[in-house]
């Protein structure tokens, strides 16, 4: 459904792009009106087609797990550098990174959506605000790493790890709740 749906509204775009160059200063409106309907027509069924997809049972249950295990995963990384932070060299610091998160922290921003269809708005930004915060970190210790900023490397793995902490902690009261 969704196919057709993107099909209804690219055809319709197209017709309607043809029909708009026939003639530089008129457009034929008899032929015009129903392209733009089946254009609003493809929009509401795509629409409604990736609102019911989103909200699959087998895919909220299998983001859940994709969400669960990365959150997991990145903090389980972060405790550990944060605890040896001291012995890595500051330029080695960013492959680490890569290293350690890359994955993880792709698989949580792709899965990300279905959290609003798990729990919620407000517990979606909840999450996502500290996730969001705890990224920006990582980051930041990316390019200090890149730089040669030792304390801003050491420094942001631990406001990092608290963040990503804070995330778990709005995830479990969101599982909860």
């Amino acid at each position: 459904m969704i196919n057709l749906a993107r099909f209804i509204v690219v055809a319709s775009f197209l017709a309607g792009a043809y029909l708009a160059s026939l003639h530089e200063e008129t457009i034929n409106w008899i032929f015009f009106i129903p392209v733009i309907i089946a254009g609003v027509v493809g929009l509401v069924l795509l629409k409604s087609s990736e609102k019911a997809a989103a909200q699959d049972d087998s895919l909220l249950a299998s983001d859940k797990q994709t969400l669960e295990t990365s959150l997991n995963n990145i903090l389980t990384n972060l405790r550990e550098l944060d605890g040896r932070k001291d012995k890595v060299p500051t330029y080695q610091m960013r492959f680490e990174i890569d290293r350690m998160f890359r994955d993880d922290l792709n698989n949580f921003a792709d899965s990300r959506e279905s959290m609003k269809h798990l729990f919620g708005l407000m517990a979606y930004a909840d999450i996502m605000s500290s996730f969001a915060a705890g990224e920006r970190y990582l980051n930041r210790v990316w390019s200090a790493s890149t730089d040669g900023y030792v304390d801003e490397v050491l420094t942001y793995v631990s406001k990092a790890h608290s963040q990503f902490e804070h995330a778990l902690e709005e995830w479990k009261k969101a599982e909860a709740g």
